[in-house]
């Protein structure tokens, strides 16, 4: 969750996981969940109550057998669901694609869970203790993957799971603007081929997939 409300930008942030065996998507790699809880202050546990900003998931094709492991997040849907049924403005899209929550006008209704088809927000439970100064949270709000938006505010061009998997050698994760075709994300999309998860839903999620 953030405080500052969106800079403008033609830019469309975006996210490039890479799901295949022996990369940031091979089983038994957390790299990029760590990153993201320490980044974030978030504890690391996985009870049903716990936030969870980024988590792996396993996915395995019934007809012949293929599995791969996947980091899933928010998406930042260019029509997110989770912006539409917010009663209170509280859930928006800055300019750049990047979808968040207002602390200060969430009203812990909760509406913005239940429409995400991704399960990728969290509501708060417990008073929180020794928070980063950068990402405010509160108790009885919503909240989710920001892609850093602290970061990206100050100049800084990655996110902290796409930094986690680039230092440990992996280069699974790619971070970037979809909009600019000198890019590396823009570059990958347009080279090799990507998968949105439930693309039929036509939401357009700034989350891209190789290897499903």
């Amino acid at each position: 969750m953030t405080d500052v409300k969106a800079p403008s930008s033609a830019a469309r942030r975006g996210f490039l996981g890479v799901a295949a065996a022996g990369l940031a998507g091979a089983p038994g790699c957390n790299d990029c969940v760590t990153a993201c809880n320490t980044e974030n202050g978030l504890t690391g546990g996985t009870r049903r109550t716990d936030p969870q900003w980024i988590r792996k998931i396993e996915i395995k094709e019934i007809r012949t057998g293929r599995s791969a492991s996947l980091p899933v997040m928010c998406q930042h849907c260019a029509d997110p669901p989770c912006v539409d049924v917010c009663p209170t403005g509280a859930s928006f899209k800055r300019a750049d694609g990047i979808v968040l929550v207002d602390r200060h006008s969430c009203i812990g209704c909760r509406y913005c869970v239940m429409a995400c088809p991704y399960k990728a927000r969290s509501f708060v439970h417990e008073d929180l203790a020794d928070q980063k100064p950068d990402v405010p949270r509160g108790k009885g709000c919503v909240e989710g993957c920001t892609l850093c938006v602290h970061r990206l505010d100050k100049g800084d061009r990655t996110t902290a799971c796409a930094q986690a998997c680039s230092k440990a050698g992996h280069g699974a994760i790619v971070f970037g603007d979809l909009n600019d075709p000198a890019s590396e994300i823009a570059r990958r999309v347009r080279e090799l081929a990507s998968t949105q998860l439930r693309a039929d839903l036509k939401l357009d999620p700034g989350v891209r997939y190789q290897g499903l």
